[in-house]
């Protein structure tokens, strides 16, 4: 279904993760590292949609073609947590505006916007016009991909795969993992939009071994770090997370470290976000070899 053209830019949503990839698959591969997020939860969604997992109707997938009909943009809908914010990739300036009436026109309530700058501004502000309300950051975020991986000051233990035996801890520091970013970059707890994923899906992701706890000499976890299957030979680490009394030991450092190594072993490209207010985040990884790559921000629209 194509959206009506306001301007030299055709905005095609899609109803599901295969015809979307179908539609724009090469033009996410084109730029992969970019395109992280929104390929990676293409192929997860489309792989759950093959084992009859049913998917929200209020998702979409949005496909954005200039003139001659080539794909300059995309996007999509499907967060699973209020308020639902579509998450945009690059594209035309006049194709986040167009998004914005758009979705005013299908009827859809659009609080907050997520993604590429200045895409993700430029329909929130359009948004904002066109229903009343103004536009607040929450985060803003920064993607970094890896170049060459420089090793921390050894710590002591070692990196061990968590599995679904392990799902009770994962869900508490999964939890706990949002609300300390919150406090980290200076925000209340809460503040920032997000969601535990639920039990399922954590042992989903357990099954597949992207989850690795660094353990002490005791072989106590003490850390946690995740990562994403590549997508388009690009995978992205997260969450990474250790609990407070456990901080400033260098079990994040060795952690990330090691599993970024395992990545790039497989063969895969290796990126990771950081928040922009987090000095110490954004210290360590930039010790490790990350790059900054394209900032990013989640917005809210407040009446």
């Amino acid at each position: 279904m194509s959206a009506p053209r306001r301007t030299g830019s055709r905005l095609q949503f899609c109803p599901g993760p295969g015809e979307f990839l179908a539609a724009a698959g090469d033009h996410l591969a084109a730029d992969p590292v970019v395109s992280t997020v929104v390929a990676g939860v293409a192929h997860r969604l489309a792989a759950q949609q093959a084992d009859g997992i049913a998917q929200p109707e209020r998702d979409w997938w949005l496909v954005v073609r200039d003139a001659s009909g080539a794909v300059v943009g995309a996007g999509m809908r499907t967060a699973p947590f209020p308020p639902y914010p579509p998450f945009l990739l690059p594209m035309p300036d006049e194709a986040a505006v167009a998004l914005a009436h758009a979705l005013h026109e299908r009827g859809e309530e659009v609080l907050a916007v997520n993604g590429a700058l200045p895409a993700a501004e430029l329909c929130a502000a359009e948004l904002a016009c066109v229903r009343g309300g103004q536009v607040q950051v929450s985060q803003h975020t920064r993607l970094h991909e890896l170049g060459e991986l420089a090793y921390p000051a050894p710590a002591p233990g070692g990196l061990r795969v968590a599995t679904e035996d392990d799902v009770d801890l994962v869900t508490e520091w999964f939890g706990a993992f949002m609300g300390d970013a919150d406090e980290q970059a200076g925000r209340p707890r809460g503040a920032s939009a997000g969601e535990v994923p639920d039990r399922a899906e954590l042992r989903r992701r357990l099954r597949a071994g992207r989850m690795w706890f660094w353990v002490d000499e005791t072989g106590q976890p003490v850390h946690l770090t995740g990562a994403n299957p590549p997508s388009f030979g690009v995978a992205r680490v997260g969450p990474v997370y250790t609990p407070p009394a456990q901080r400033g030991r260098g079990w994040a450092s060795n952690a990330v470290a090691e599993v970024s190594r395992r990545l790039q072993a497989e063969g895969a490209r290796v990126c990771l976000f950081t928040d922009q207010a987090n000095a110490t985040a954004n210290r360590i990884y930039a010790a490790l070899g990350y790059r900054p790559v394209v900032d990013m921000a989640n917005l809210v629209i407040v009446r």
